[in-house]
C-alpha cells in the first residue's frame, strides 16, 4: 500500500527517477520544468530540503512498497496559516484514486502538525485530472489566472475542520 512520506535526502535517487520517467507525461498538462532542473537536480533538492528544515514548506513523496515514487504533494510558501499545495503523480499510478487519498491524508498532517488553517492550488485548464482531485478534496474554485503562460484556475480548501 503506498504511504504518504515526508520528502528526505534518502528519497534523491527514487525522486529523480520519478521526475525523468514521467517528463513527457507531465509536459502534456503542465509546462515542463526544463533541463536545467534536471541537470542540477541534487542542488535544487538540497535546497528544498533547507527550506523544509525552516517551515516554509513541507515536501511529500507516495512511495510505493518497492520504493519507487509515485507521487509528489507539496506545501510550499508557508505563511500566515496558509500554503500553496502542488502535487503530480506518477502515469502509472493514476486512475486509482491515489491522489486524491494523497492529498486527503495531507489536510490532517497541514493543520495539526504545520499549522496551516487554509491550502491554496491552481492547475491549466488542460490538467482535468488535477482539478478533479481538487474538487473531490473540497476545494472551492477562487478564480482565474496563467501559469507560465498557460491558463489556468485557482482554488482555495479551509482546513479548520481538520484541527479537532
Amino acid at each position: 500500500m503506498p504511504e504518504l512520506q515526508l520528502l528526505d535526502a534518502g528519497h534523491v535517487s527514487a525522486l529523480l527517477a520519478f521526475e525523468l520517467d514521467n517528463r513527457d507525461f507531465f509536459a502534456a498538462t503542465i509546462p515542463d520544468r526544463g533541463d536545467a532542473y534536471f541537470a542540477e537536480f541534487d542542488e535544487r533538492l538540497a535546497a528544498l530540503l533547507a527550506e523544509q528544515a525552516e517551515g516554509v514548506c513541507f515536501f511529500h513523496v507516495l512511495v510505493d512498497d518497492d520504493g519507487s515514487i509515485l507521487g509528489r504533494f507539496n506545501l510550499v510558501d508557508v505563511a500566515d496559516g496558509q500554503a500553496e499545495l502542488g502535487f503530480r503523480l506518477a502515469e502509472k499510478a493514476t486512475g486509482r484514486g491515489l491522489a486524491t487519498a494523497a492529498v486527503a491524508e495531507l489536510f490532517g498532517r497541514a493543520a495539526r502538525d504545520y499549522g496551516l488553517t487554509s491550502l491554496r492550488a491552481g492547475t491549466t485548464l488542460t490538467n482535468t485530472a488535477s482539478r478533479a482531485v481538487l474538487e473531490r478534496n473540497g476545494f472551492q474554485r477562487d478564480g482565474v489566472t496563467e501559469f507560465r503562460g498557460r491558463p489556468a484556475l485557482t482554488f482555495v480548501r479551509d482546513l479548520r475542520e481538520f484541527t479537532v
